[in-house]
């Protein structure tokens, strides 16, 4: 749509006198009168108008004028009215395969020339309004979205609360998982924002262990087989916490708790899933969350050296962990070394 800098009507022309077609429009019209073709363009190189009309002469190109005209994104939908001398068929088709928005030919009828002028100023009008509309329904459709998003985050936020209740050292960890997370995607070449999702979604992947007694989750030596099968089945109950969200953070976050501690070669549990049956996002926290717990104090044991940990991570490729995850890892080593530097894991049990 025109603004106050704009004129609503630009008549290209190269009449000694263009008072008549000037005429055509209400008084208030603002009105630009161009005589050639390269005056047009640079009128309208910026600004924008409800029409432009163009009377074809010897010396005026004005289908070449339409054309860069249409070139511009902003006069794209302006409409142009074209009037020339010819055969009725033949000017009419040309014309419009130029991009006019319509056609007259003379003898010219002052009366219905500016009929046709207002209603394509009226057309163009209403194009505005409805582009205007469509532009602020996509606003207020990006504005709800990214207050969803930012409601989901804090149900996350939440959830990463209810686990550190249960462990002090819970909210390093997982900062530190779902920074590991990162790299794992970023060596992977995952876009941003899957990397963001899935870092996000990582930090509830021990979410079930709220459900897990603390005689069990804090014991200081070796578990039980009864104890060790009521541990492993955190991975479950974070599953059913989650699963059937309308979130679909919350719903990668329950991929995520299911398949976190299957294995590349099929030794994992809860499903025994094998290779690539394993989902990416449960893959990559995978070596996230086992490298992190090496290098972490448990009541049961010291945490380890980085450099023991890496070591675990380059044996176990391709049998517990999938190996094109362990290679991205690795390749942002010096991210991870930094990331541990900022939150150290507490290295004494």
């Amino acid at each position: 749509m025109t603004n106050a800098a704009d004129p609503a009507v630009v008549v290209v022309t190269a009449r000694p006198d263009p008072g008549g077609l000037t005429r055509l429009f209400p008084s208030g019209v603002p009105t630009l009168v161009v005589p050639e073709p390269g005056a047009a363009l640079a009128a309208l190189a910026t600004k924008s108008a409800d029409l432009v009309l163009i009377e074809a002469s010897p010396g005026l190109d004005a289908l070449g004028v339409i054309r860069a005209l249409r070139l511009k994104p902003h006069l794209a939908h302006t409409s142009i009215l074209l009037i020339a001398e010819g055969d009725p068929a033949e000017t009419r088709r040309r014309g419009l395969e130029a991009g006019a928005t319509d056609v007259v030919l003379p003898p010219l009828d002052a009366s219905d020339l500016a009929l046709r002028g207002r209603n394509l100023i009226s057309l163009a009008r209403a194009q505005d309004a409805v582009e205007n509309q469509a532009r602020a329904l996509t606003r207020e459709v990006e504005r709800a979205a990214a207050e969803s998003q930012e409601r989901e985050r804090e149900i996350i936020r939440r959830l990463m609360l209810a686990a550190e209740f249960r462990d002090d050292q819970a909210g390093d960890h997982l900062t530190r998982v779902a920074g590991c997370v990162l790299a794992i995607a970023d060596g992977l070449g995952l876009s941003e924002e899957e990397g963001n999702d899935i870092a996000l979604a990582s930090t509830m992947h021990d979410i079930g262990k709220i459900g897990v007694a603390d005689s069990i989750l804090r014991k200081p030596g070796p578990l039980t087989e009864p104890e060790r099968f009521e541990m492993m089945q955190h991975a479950l109950r974070g599953y059913r916490m989650l699963h059937d969200s309308p979130s679909r953070l919350l719903r990668l976050a329950a991929e995520i708790a299911l398949t976190h501690h299957e294995r590349w070669d099929g030794a994992g549990y809860p499903q025994g899933l094998k290779g690539t049956e394993i989902p990416l996002p449960g893959r990559i926290t995978a070596v996230a969350d086992v490298f992190d717990a090496l290098i972490s104090a448990r009541v049961y044991k010291p945490g380890w050296p980085l450099e023991r940990a890496r070591r675990f991570l380059e044996e176990q490729a391709g049998a517990h962990f999938d190996p094109d995850c362990v290679a991205a890892f690795l390749s942002r080593w010096e991210d991870v070394v930094a990331l541990v530097e900022e939150r150290p894991a507490d290295r004494a049990a």
